[in-house]
């Protein structure tokens, strides 16, 4: 709801436990479900046996030699991974949001940089929050890339911290940065903007009045917007960054430098578009998932509404 006049809402320490918990169980729920569609991607994007293969062909070409359970490597990671990166974005969008909101002079001043605030809000949330999610994803990661590395997230990570240490863990960092903020940008920024297209075509009196399943529509249309945009955004780096967790590209470099160099050795066709139909797929379904999930949740705990700073007058 639209905070009235230029007042800030207070929200207490309980409040962002909320806005965690219910952001921590919208990304893990919906993450963990979409492995099978994540492993594929992933195959498809490092292994040059599969180069050229649609998902349906990929997946049935993983199954048929190695079985079923393949399409859930990484499970245990992913599910961990993004329980502590979900709670933190979303945590974090509320609280820098509401910041950044602060620093405009209040809501109603901070209209007219609204989108700048989105954009903000969400990079910043999304860097803290990839602090912990780089050493699961890489996990993850070594794990659906290099089949027999281990048998699971435990023995995964203990391997990884054994043979690599620190370095191994946040070798990728920089490219997970390059993936993650563009996908939280495009995710939150659309999500609001979508929102407000919507809000301001039925006008403020309709929206007082929605029923929740009408809400979760207008959830699910904003979502599904969000998760086209956070895909194309980040596909790139996404590509890079299984490659490089692969072990792909000269070690002695940074791995700044060796996202460069392989981008160099891909071309912008395999950058941009190899994968890139499963990632929609899957990121669609994914960022949707998350906003009805959160409203939901945020509903069920009691949390308080965020911020809004969008043109209240209809179309």
């Amino acid at each position: 709801m639209a905070s009235k006049g230029n007042d800030l809402p207070n929200f207490t320490g309980s409040d962002y436990v909320k806005f965690f918990s219910a952001g921590a169980l919208a990304a893990t729920s919906t993450h963990a479900a979409a492995t099978p569609i994540d492993v594929v991607k992933t195959r498809i994007q490092v292994d040059d046996a599969m180069k050229g293969l649609n998902m349906v062909r990929a997946a049935r070409t993983i199954v048929a030699k190695e079985g079923t359970s393949a399409l859930l490597t990484g499970f245990g990671p992913t599910a961990v991974g993004y329980l502590v990166q979900g709670g933190a974005k979303f945590a974090g969008y509320e609280f820098f949001k509401k910041q950044y909101i602060a620093l405009a002079g209040g809501p109603e001043k901070a209209i007219g940089s609204r989108m700048g605030i989105y954009l903000g809000a969400s990079a910043t949330a999304e860097f803290f929050a990839d602090i912990l999610l780089c050493p699961l994803e890489a996990t993850r990661i070594r794990l659906v890339s290099q089949r027999g590395y281990a048998s699971g997230l435990t023995s995964g990570f203990m391997r990884m911290a054994r043979e690599e240490g620190f370095r191994g863990f946040y070798s990728g960092f920089v490219p997970l940065l390059f993936k993650q903020v563009p996908f939280a940008v495009g995710q939150f920024s659309v999500h609001e903007a979508v929102n407000e297209v919507i809000y301001r075509a039925i006008g403020p009196e309709r929206k007082a009045t929605l029923t929740r399943l009408e809400s979760t529509g207008v959830e699910l249309t904003s979502g599904l917007a969000a998760g086209a945009a956070a895909a194309v955004l980040s596909h790139p780096a996404d590509t890079l960054l299984s490659a490089i967790n692969k072990g792909a590209g000269d070690k002695n470099q940074s791995a700044a430098s060796r996202m460069f160099q392989l981008a160099g050795e891909f071309g912008p066709k395999r950058l941009l578009l190899t994968g890139l139909g499963p990632r929609l797929l899957m990121t669609c379904a994914l960022v949707s998932g998350q906003f009805v999930i959160y409203a939901r949740c945020k509903e069920l705990t009691g949390a308080p509404p965020g911020i809004e700073i969008h043109k209240e007058k209809a179309l």
